[in-house]
Formats: C-alpha cells, sequence, structure tokens
C-alpha cells in the first residue's frame, strides 16, 4: 500500500524518459509576430506539422502524426461547438488549451497504464490588435505556457533555449513578412544544429575511444551558416511556412505559404529548395 505513490512517480519518471527520447528526431517549430500577424515556420519529413484550427487559429506540433492528428481534430471540434453554442469571438488559444486540450494530455500522462501522446503543441491566436496576439505552447505532459512575440518547439529543453536565446537577441521591433520568414529559418537552423551538437556530445560520452566532449560553449553560427544548414536539410524534406493575416479578407486568417511566394519571400539559392 504505501509503495504505491513512489510506484507511481517512478512510474511517471520513466515516462518522461521515454518521451524525450520519441522527439529526437522531431523538427523544431518557430513561431514569430511580425507586422501583419504571425507566422509558423517548420520543415517536414512530408506529413504536415501546420494546420488551421479556427478563424484566427493556427497549429503547429512535433511529434507522433497519429497522436498529432487526434489533439488536431479534438481542438477542431471544441472550436467549432464553442463558436456554434457561442459566438465565434468566444473562441480563443487560451480557453481551449486551458480547458480543453491540456487536460486531456495531461490525463493521458498521468494514466500510466495507457499511452501517452507523443506530441508538443503550439497553438498561435491571432488578435484582433497586435498586442492581443497569443502563443501557446503545450508539453506531453499537459503543462503549458503562453507568451507574446515567439514561440519555439524543439526536441530537447537545451534546444529550446538556444533558440529561444538567439530569438531575442536578432527579433527587431517590428519584422515584415520576409524577415520574418529569413529570422523563423535561422532559429529553426539553431534547434536543428543545437540537437545535433547534443547527440555528438553523447555519443562521446558513451564512446571511451572518442573522449568527453569539450565544455567550451561553441560560438553562434552566422546567418550563412545557418541559412546553408536549412538548404542542406530542407532539400530532402519540405519547407512549411503558414501565416495568419490581421488584414485577410473575410473570417479565416489563416494561408499556408505556397512555393510560389516563399520563392519571392527568400533569396535565389532557395528556389531548388522551395520549388520541392
Amino acid at each position: 500500500m504505501y509503495e504505491e505513490p513512489y510506484r507511481w512517480v517512478e512510474a511517471v519518471g520513466n515516462r518522461r524518459q521515454y518521451l524525450d527520447e520519441q522527439f529526437k528526431q522531431g523538427s523544431p517549430v518557430v513561431a514569430l509576430i511580425y507586422e501583419g500577424g504571425i507566422l509558423l515556420t517548420t520543415v517536414s519529413k512530408g506529413t504536415p506539422k501546420l494546420y488551421e484550427i479556427y478563424d484566427r487559429l493556427a497549429l503547429g506540433g512535433m511529434g507522433h502524426p497519429t497522436d498529432l492528428e487526434k489533439l488536431r481534430f479534438s481542438l477542431l471540434e471544441m472550436a467549432h461547438v464553442e463558436g456554434f453554442n457561442r459566438s465565434p469571438s468566444d473562441v480563443t488559444g487560451s480557453r481551449l488549451v486551458k480547458y480543453g486540450i491540456a487536460p486531456i494530455i495531461k490525463q493521458a500522462f498521468e494514466e500510466v497504464y495507457k499511452a501517452p501522446f507523443i506530441v508538443r503543441i503550439l497553438v498561435a491566436e491571432l488578435g484582433v490588435r497586435p498586442e492581443k496576439d497569443v502563443l501557446l505552447t503545450i508539453n506531453y505532459d499537459g503543462t503549458f505556457e503562453e507568451t507574446t512575440g515567439c514561440a519555439v518547439l524543439a526536441a530537447t529543453p537545451a534546444a529550446q533555449t538556444k533558440m529561444l536565446s538567439y530569438l531575442k537577441e536578432q527579433m527587431p521591433a517590428t519584422l515584415s513578412l520576409e524577415q520574418a520568414v529569413d529570422l523563423a529559418l535561422r532559429v529553426w537552423a539553431i534547434g536543428s544544429l543545437a540537437h545535433q551538437q547534443e547527440e555528438t556530445d553523447q555519443q562521446a560520452e558513451s564512446d571511451p575511444s572518442v573522449g568527453k566532449a569539450s565544455a567550451v560553449t561553441a560560438p553562434v553560427p552566422s546567418a550563412e551558416v545557418l541559412m546553408a544548414h536549412v538548404r542542406g536539410i530542407a532539400g530532402g524534406r519540405t519547407l512549411e511556412c503558414a501565416v495568419l493575416e490581421r488584414q485577410a479578407p473575410g473570417t479565416s486568417k489563416y494561408r499556408s505559404l505556397k512555393p510560389s511566394d516563399l520563392a519571392q519571400l527568400l533569396p535565389k539559392s532557395f528556389q531548388s529548395v522551395v520549388a520541392n
């Protein structure tokens, strides 16, 4: 009887370790506020990671595609039921996350005899005014964070910290869409490279013949190096960008950027990448 609480805590710890391992191959997601709305960016292996949820709501995610689809449909249903029973203005990201999806993810995580959701989710909400824009991130255990300005999802907390640090250093007061796409891709590269470095360090620690990894903090790569990394990775994958546009006509503000749109926003060296 007295062992039960300890066994539950131990089981939850094992689930955290298991879930952290599942994100090692995940692609980061970046959300930025720009002068016209909100930009979401990632690089996927074919299965989309960016979606429209409601008129002013968008979703970005990383993790298992099936789990992401389940939660996406749950959010869609919650949003449309809320909009029908109340009004479209009552459908907010905060309500959907705090009273809808986060409790579902938390319950699945804590029920140790059932499978948890292998997901990390980012919900972007476009406000009527720029100061009302909201970005929410949800972890696999149901914990969530509400921020403004920018938000990221990454494979590890260390990679996420590096991405946010770079964002805060590089993000100007205002961004055009072209500048936002450029910055978002560089931030994505920071997360991708940080994860690669973590894997290299772990291999070095586990292999006595290699020796310990250097404790010296590596310098932040230049913009050219970061964009070259994006080109190298995106060549065999899909570059995904979507926006919530404040001045878009109609009630739906979501728009997925097509290759023709990206061709106008990215340097010529990316033409072969966006063409794919």
